[in-house]
């Protein structure tokens, strides 16, 4: 059996915060820096999702609610090619439009 791996390494700040994210996956030796991330997994014996969200200070909002968007119409994607179910991913992505306009909207009111 062939395997992979992809490695997570979270630097901490003094209070326990991420203070930086690095990952490589395969064979890269050079690591990604992040500024966030989100790793879900499905534990299909107790039919939970399992998932780590985390971000760093230097994360700005703006950066999270385009993070956000971009996972939402990525995740609609994935649900359609999985299921291949073409109706419900354009929800969803109708979905991540409106809440990317609605989430700048908010950011230029502050």
């Amino acid at each position: 059996m062939d395997n992979h791996n992809i490695n997570i390494r979270v630097y901490l700040d003094n209070e326990k915060m991420p203070e930086h994210i690095q990952w490589n996956a395969g064979e890269t030796e050079n690591p990604q820096h992040a500024k966030a991330m989100i790793l879900s997994l499905w534990d299909g014996s107790e039919k939970t999702a399992l998932r780590i969200d985390l971000w760093t200070k230097k994360m700005m909002v703006d950066e999270m609610n385009d993070f956000f968007f971009q996972t939402l119409m990525t995740l609609a994607d994935t649900y359609g090619r999985a299921t291949r179910n073409s109706e419900l991913p354009e929800e969803m992505k109708a979905f991540a439009r409106e809440f990317k306009n609605k989430a700048d909207k908010a950011l230029l009111e502050e």
